[in-house]
C-alpha cells in the first residue's frame, strides 16, 4: 500500500510538472505596431495612457513596453503578453466588445481616426531567450 501511494505521488507530480512546463510553452508574446494618420499620435497617446492600459489588464493582456520608433515618429509599438494564442484571441474579443472601450474608442475618433494601419505579429520566445 505504501509502495502504491508513493508511485501515484510521483505520477502525480510528473503530471503537474509536464502540465506546468505545457502552460509555459503556451505564452505568446504579441507584437502591435500601430501607424497613426498624420498629426494624432498625441491623440493615439493620450488614448492609450488614460483608457487602453487599463482595458487590457481588464481582459487579461499583460502590456510588457511601450515605444515610439525613432526612425518612424507617427508610430506606436507594443509588446503584450498572453497565456496563449486562444487566450489573446479571447482577450481580444471581449475588448472589442466591452462597453468602456466602445465610448473611448467612439469619442477619439470624433475629430477623425487616429489610426491608419494596424500589424499585430504573435511570437513564442526561444529556449535561449531572457523572455521565456
Amino acid at each position: 500500500m505504501y509502495r502504491l501511494t508513493i508511485i501515484m505521488m510521483i505520477t502525480l507530480y510528473i503530471g503537474l510538472i509536464t502540465n506546468l512546463a505545457s502552460a509555459q510553452d503556451s505564452i505568446v508574446y504579441e507584437l502591435r505596431t500601430y501607424t497613426t494618420n498624420e498629426g494624432k499620435l498625441n491623440d493615439l497617446q493620450t488614448r492609450f495612457r488614460d483608457h487602453t492600459l487599463e482595458l487590457f489588464e481588464k481582459h487579461g493582456m499583460k502590456s510588457i513596453g511601450y515605444w515610439i520608433p525613432t526612425d518612424k515618429p507617427e508610430t506606436l509599438t507594443y509588446l503584450l503578453l498572453h497565456n496563449s494564442k486562444a487566450a489573446a484571441e479571447l482577450s481580444w474579443a471581449a475588448f472589442i466588445a466591452d462597453p468602456v472601450w466602445l465610448k473611448v474608442y467612439a469619442d477619439s475618433i470624433a475629430n477623425g481616426r487616429l489610426v491608419s494601419n494596424i500589424d499585430s505579429t504573435f511570437m513564442a520566445a526561444t529556449d535561449y531567450s531572457p523572455m521565456k
